[in-house]
């Protein structure tokens, strides 16, 4: 396993933040691609989705095709086999063994996960999910659903794009007005902020947030669409973020 890639432990599961080091894709996606749909050989993103299972000791894998939405998928019972859910941008489970992954490339992967209850969950949180507010709609579902209380909940949250190159131009079109309280400069809005804000409104209690500095633009060591997009790029892979609980 690559330096880069994190392994966080918590009573009864494991996290896992991997950068892009350390798997079987070349070219844009060189290489490990956590992506099924950016235009990657399958064979190679398989492997490398093997090599993640691996590394956190997982049984089974439950991705999902993201879409920017706010729909929450929740497994209740053994999965069969690996599994990508359509439509979806949230993943929760009870199960052990099995890993919830979220792809993303400057977008967060939150992590979320009660060990009194016993659930976890992973949600696709870019600028679009914090305007949906689906880390709520998360929380709410863990306390209908499960019984979570939110000062029980811990979260932690993947390398994303950070307020140095955070840049919405025209943000006042598609950002609500509250969201201007977190920006640092001009046309610049720190999501790092927006989520810590949203996670602590929704409940958690701030010293349960995990939250790294790292702006997945400004290095190469992670998959960054905006990196990409300025150097002409036509595609990038996708990070991964993992978290499962075990027996």
């Amino acid at each position: 396993m690559n330096s880069k890639n994190t392994i966080i432990t918590f009573p009864g599961g494991r996290c896992l933040f991997a950068g892009r080091d350390g798997g079987v894709s070349d070219g844009l996606y060189d290489s490990l691609n956590a992506g099924l749909h950016v235009g990657d050989q399958e064979a190679a993103v398989m492997e490398n989705r093997r090599r993640l299972k691996g590394w956190l000791g997982a049984v089974r894998l439950l991705s999902a095709r993201q879409t920017h939405g706010a729909n929450i998928f929740s497994l209740t019972g053994p999965l069969p086999h690996d599994q990508e859910v359509a439509d979806c941008d949230a993943l929760i489970t009870d199960q052990p063994g099995v890993a919830l992954m979220i792809q993303h490339a400057d977008c967060q992967a939150v992590l979320l996960y009660d060990a009194r209850r016993r659930v976890i969950a992973a949600v696709h949180n870019g600028w679009r999910g914090s305007v949906a507010g689906i880390l709520a709609q998360v929380i709410t579902r863990l306390a209908d659903d499960w019984h979570c209380q939110p000062e029980d909940l811990r979260a932690a949250v993947s390398p994303s794009l950070g307020p140095c190159c955070g840049e919405f131009i025209g943000y006042r079109q598609y950002l609500p007005p509250e969201f201007q309280r977190f920006m640092p400069r001009e046309n610049h809005v720190d999501f790092w902020r927006v989520t810590r804000w949203q996670l602590t409104e929704a409940g958690l209690r701030g010293e349960h947030i995990r939250l790294p500095s790292i702006c997945t633009r400004c290095g190469s060591d992670y998959f960054s669409y905006r990196r990409s997009t300025a150097a002409g790029l036509a595609a990038t892979g996708r990070n991964a973020s993992l978290i499962m609980l075990i027996d």
